[in-house]
C-alpha cells in the first residue's frame, strides 16, 4: 500500500463482519485490520485490507446493494494467498460515487447459479 492508511471506520468493520458471517467464517478466521487504504480516493467505498493485490486469492462473499439513487452496487469480500483480507471492494454498477454507505441489513447475497 502506497498511500497513506487510515483507521478503519465502524461502518466498514460492521460490514465486513456481516459478510464474514454470510460466509460462514468469523472475524477469528479472517482478522479485520485496524488500518485501510482508500482506492480512487473513496469515490466507491473500496478499501484495501491486505498487502499485495497481486496475492489475490479469491472471492469470500459478494452482495448487491441499491445506493439511494436507485443505482446497483456490487459488493465483494475478498482474500489473499495468505488466507487473509484483501479488499472491500465496491462497484456502482454506473461507476459513479457512492451515496450512502450500506448497512447490514440493506445488502443480499448475489445469486449464484
Amino acid at each position: 500500500m502506497s498511500k497513506a492508511l487510515r483507521k478503519i471506520r465502524a461502518e466498514e468493520k460492521l460490514l465486513v463482519t456481516h459478510l464474514l458471517q454470510l460466509a460462514g467464517y468469523t472475524t477469528e478466521q479472517y482478522p479485520i485490520r485496524e488500518e485501510v487504504d482508500e482506492y480512487e480516493d473513496g469515490k466507491m467505498g473500496s478499501i484495501s485490507m491486505g498487502n499485495d493485490p497481486n496475492l489475490y486469492d479469491g472471492d469470500l462473499m459478494q452482495v448487491q446493494y441499491e445506493d439511494i439513487d436507485g443505482t446497483e452496487v456490487i459488493i465483494t469480500l475478498t482474500k489473499d494467498k495468505h488466507n487473509q483480507l484483501l479488499d472491500l471492494d465496491f462497484w456502482k454498477v454506473d461507476f459513479s460515487k457512492l451515496l450512502l454507505y450500506p448497512t447490514p441489513d440493506k445488502v443480499r447475497p448475489v445469486a449464484t447459479t
